[in-house]
């Protein structure tokens, strides 16, 4: 797309028109305010700096403009006289808020630009800075499915500050976010001007001619250094340590606000603010105070928050001499819990005052009190930026940021009881104290689980292996919990959830059940004993349901062992044997333990035949591999009725073999354990066992074994169960091997049906490819990514992912018009180089013929394409004709003509002078690609019997682009 500089012209042509007095602009930033959720008006605001002492202001001059990024523009009323806010070398500084309304048209990203001749003189690290036009900007992203009613972040702090050679200089912006999203600050080049696209809208800052980091050698001391001017991307506070030479610099810098996906860990940005400001250097003796805050703290909202800050004015050395600097110091406070949070939090005294700052014990001191509430219930922390400046000359600051997080406290039990019929229970806890929460979560586990959070950790730690089995409206004080399994014992906590603030509660207090009874058989083990893709083997165990009424359940016992393959336990259960068994464990052969995951369920009846129930579901233990590096990461899951990770049994067992032939766990050795009490299912194998690097072509086999309860006294424990043996070495970390399609297309030579173009979406494609032939390869593949699209040349979708077949069928679609590729994705989730690109094509045919008779006897009535539409069960169009039965050679014929893949139709008809008289375009109304032309002219008379010419412009509905458009050009004669 064509791009234009937009304001390089004026800028050149106004350069000696400017340079007498229009020298005024120092710093500014833009900062956006959603006005109204229910529509797209903004509240847009410049903050600008200037010189006042020359006749030249904010606005003036004609060439000042606000872009609002939707390639509409302002040209921004003069403010003349601009209220004096400090003072600096070359005179006071005025400060201009400029806010105006705009309003969008719908969702996107729009970029709000200032651009105003000219910067103020004398700018050492901008080259000829009287002559450089003043530019910044600020990005907008409207996504109401994303960012909701956004606003970008505020500044709080001016952005013109001082400092003096050879002494530390700091800044921080005090920015805050009025929706709690979380900033990332970076360093910017200032600009000096927009790219702009064909369409007027922003593209790119261009940066100010003649610019020097701060950084650079020349402006530092020593002269040397380097890496003395940084900015904290967290915190935001900027540091020079430290300036050498004396004058005006100008820096930019980004805050970038994001937000965290609910239910993920993604993070996405929602836009920027760019700050560009001013830091004025003076050769002085000053030294900036020294600035004392508390350390970060987290609260449970309700929590009066007081804490003491103190500044000292330090000591400076100036030759020989060594003296108290001993200037008065006030300290400032600046951040959000000031603006927008009721009640506010206070600094006392307040308004800042001047206060003797002449030894350790008399320092400035503010008192800092705020009385939170739940309505300041977050995720991310408050931030308080103190300031604290003296009265030398010049004044000097520092800056220090204080984190405040306020959580919310921890629901509150009141009972947890089991139902008549042992299997449900019935839990209740107090309303929740913070109405503006608005989910309660219902967390479930097997088995106790001692935890008192630390601070500032809300939410369920994913190591105490509690599993999230229910929200429910704030308001609920209770919950009914279903189907649990027999002989288990089950443990409840609870957290509330604002989703507004995306803050969590502290986890409550564990509420536990005693174990449900045993009445029905209660499966302990699921263990696979071989690992093959065809011999595989797996023992499943059970105990009898020995807390069962046998007066009507009379002993012994027979039981039935039913299997289901996959991670859904509940579908498709088969008996894994036949009849029934007596025992208490069942061993399971003929398996693929490669690479299947099964689940067992275990069917019980009593002496006489009756059906007692059955015990839960339980699955073998899945380990999954991935190579990290010269790593290999473990990560195992089991969907089990049982507790595994109890603390009781910690500890989960690592096995490992460079033998790839293993099938049996005793083919293995133990190398480590993990506790999993404290972390997730996972391990990190780094050769640490025996104190030697894994070898990046070595194949290295494990397995895991866990340890798990039902925590009831009356089950042995713990429960052992071991996951299959999966092999891999760390060339999977390479991008897998390409995969080779194989398949034919349709053989247009035999195709005979009569689809019609985009009617019921029923054709499918079947795509098929080859493994690769490379062991090496092969061995590491864990699935296949297929990739469509509609024609040649045109993007590729993912419609597929993880395959783990070498064949896929494309269903639901208007045509078999389709392109693919495939490739390959390793255990490391790295993706190969895909597939060659093949493309299923239409058999497209599109035939008019050459007479028709308008007569109204029901036969050859229209001009239309040829098709099969109008024949009956007897295979003739004109009406009952037994003689011309569908097997006839007639209807083979019209059937091999019929128009099919046809897109669109344009036809114009001409009569024997050449002049139009018949237009025609498929898609209009109930028009149809067949044309049904009834013999009459564009205004609706019959036209007489003769001779006509037409042209009808077809379009095939085929991949290539380059043969969808055909032209036909034939007569037809109407027979009246």
């Amino acid at each position: 797309m064509p791009q234009r500089i937009y304001w390089l012209v004026l800028s050149l042509f106004c350069i000696t028109l400017t340079n007498a007095g229009a020298t005024h602009l120092r710093a500014g930033n833009i900062t956006v305010v959603r006005k109204s959720c229910s529509d797209y008006t903004y509240i847009i605001t410049l903050h600008v700096y200037t010189r006042t002492n020359v006749y030249t202001k904010f606005g003036t001059g004609g060439d000042a403009k606000i872009g609002f990024g939707d390639n509409t523009f302002l040209v921004p009323r003069p403010v003349p006289n601009p209220p004096i806010v400090g003072q600096s070398n070359n005179g006071p500084i005025g400060e201009v808020v400029y806010s105006v309304e705009h309003k969008y048209s719908g969702a996107g990203s729009y970029t709000i630009t200032y651009f105003e001749h000219n910067r103020n003189a004398d700018i050492l690290n901008i080259g000829i800075s009287d002559q450089t036009p003043f530019f910044i900007q600020t990005q907008l992203l409207i996504d109401d499915f994303v960012g909701g009613c956004n606003n970008s972040p505020q500044l709080l702090v001016p952005p013109i500050d001082q400092g003096c050679t050879g002494v530390k200089w700091t800044h921080n912006p005090g920015a805050w976010d009025p929706d709690g999203d979380s900033l990332s600050y970076s360093l910017y080049i200032p600009k000096q001007g927009g790219v702009y696209n064909s369409e007027g809208l922003f593209v790119s800052g261009i940066d100010v001619g003649g610019y020097s980091d701060p950084n650079s050698s020349k402006f530092n001391t020593p002269k040397n250094a380097s890496n003395l001017f940084k900015i904290d991307p967290i915190s935001g506070t900027i540091t020079w340590d430290s300036p050498g030479m004396a004058g005006e610099y100008n820096i930019a810098f980004i805050i970038k606000e994001w937000r965290k996906i609910p239910g993920t860990s993604k993070w996405i940005s929602l836009g920027y603010v760019e700050r560009d400001m001013q830091v004025v250097i003076d050769d002085c003796k000053n030294n900036p105070p020294k600035l004392s805050v508390p350390p970060d703290v987290c609260v449970v909202a309700g929590t009066k928050v007081t804490a003491d800050i103190f500044a000292l004015d330090p000591s400076v050395i100036a030759g020989q001499r060594t003296k108290q600097d001993g200037d008065s110091t006030k300290i400032e406070g600046f951040s959000n819990v000031f603006k927008a949070i009721a009640p506010l939090a206070t600094i006392v005294p307040g308004p800042a005052v001047w206060q003797l700052t002449i030894s350790d014990t008399q320092q400035a001191h503010v008192q800092f009190n705020w009385q939170t509430a739940c309505s300041h219930v977050k995720e991310q922390p408050y931030e308080v930026v103190f300031k604290a400046t003296d009265n030398g000359v010049p004044p000097l600051a520092s800056f220090e940021t204080w984190k405040i997080r306020v959580v919310a406290p921890a629901p509150v039990w009141n009972s947890a009881t089991l139902n008549a019929n042992q299997r449900s229970a019935t839990l209740a806890w107090k309303a929740y104290t913070c109405s503006n929460a608005v989910i309660m979560q219902v967390w479930r586990k097997v088995e106790s689980a001692p935890f008192t959070p630390p601070p500032c950790v809300t939410g369920m730690p994913d190591y105490l292996g509690y599993d999230l089995i229910n929200a429910v409206p704030i308001n609920n004080t209770s919950y009914v919990d279903q189907s649990l399994a027999v002989g288990a014992q089950y443990c409840y906590r609870l957290v509330a959830v604002f989703p507004d603030a995306g803050g969590e509660s502290y986890v409550s207090e564990e509420i536990c059940l005693p174990p449900i009874l045993a009445d029905a058989p209660v499966i302990t083990n699921v263990t696979v004993d071989v690992t093959d893709t065809q011999a595989g083997q797996i023992t499943v165990k059970w105990t009898p349901p020995f807390e069962i009424d046998q007066t009507q359940f009379p002993a012994p016992y027979s039981y039935v062992v039913k299997r289901a393959d996959g991670r859904n336990g509940n579908s498709n259960l088969k008996a894994a044997h036949p009849g029934q068994l007596t025992d208490v464990s069942f061993v399971d052969t003929g398996l693929n333990t490669s690479n299947n995951i099964y689940n067992y369920r275990v069917f019980c009846y009593d002496k006489n035949g009756g059906f007692v129930d059955t015990s839960a579901v339980a699955s073998t233990v899945r380990l999954e591999l991935k190579p990290l590096s010269n790593k290999i990461q473990l990560s195992w899951y089991a969907d089990v009725p049982w507790s595994n990770t109890d603390v009781n049994y910690p500890k989960h067992w690592i096995y490992r073999s460079s033998n790839t032939g293993s099938k049996l766990i005793s083919d293995l050795a133990v190398i480590d354990s993990v506790d999993v009490s404290q972390q997730v299912f996972s391990y990190l194998d780094s050769g640490q066992f025996n104190q030697t690097p894994l070898v990046k072509t070595q194949d290295y086999c494990y397995a895991v074994m866990t340890k798990g309860t039902y925590g009831n006294p009356k089950i042995k424990a713990p429960l052992k169960n071991f996951s299959e043996i999966n092999c891999i070495n760390l060339t999977a970390n390479e991008p897998p091997c390409k995969p080779t399609i194989s398949v034919t297309g349709i053989d247009c030579n035999n195709f005979n049906s009569c689809p019609v173009f985009s009617s019921t979406r029923n054709y499918s494609n079947t795509i098929r490819w080859l493994r690769s032939a490379d062991d090496n390869c092969q061995k590491n593949i864990r699935g296949y990514n297929v990739y469509a699209a509609n024609a040649m040349g045109e993007a590729f979708t993912l419609i597929a992912g993880m395959v783990t077949d070498t064949f896929y069928v494309h269903s639901g679609l208007a045509s078999f018009a389709q392109c693919y590729k495939v490739s390959a994705v390793n255990r490391a989730g790295t993706e190969g180089e895909p597939s060659d690109q093949f493309c299923f094509d239409n058999c497209p045919y599109y035939e008019l013929p050459n007479v028709f008779t308008p007569n109204g006897d029901g036969c050859n009535d229209k001009f239309s394409a040829f098709s099969i539409r109008f024949y009956g069960d007897d295979g003739w169009p004109c009406g009952s004709s037994p003689e011309v039965p569908k097997d006839s050679l007639h209807y083979a014929s019209i059937k091999s003509r019929c128009a099919r893949f046809v897109s669109g139709v344009t036809l114009t008809v001409y009569n024997r002078w050449g002049r139009e008289v018949y237009k025609y375009k498929s898609g209009e109304g109930e028009n149809t690609i067949y044309i049904d032309w009834n013999g009459k002219d564009n205004q609706g008379h019959d036209l007489d019997a003769g001779v006509y010419y037409y042209s009808a412009a077809v379009v095939f509905d085929v991949v290539d682009p380059k043969r969808r458009d055909r032209l036909i050009k034939g007569w037809v004669q109407l027979i009246r």
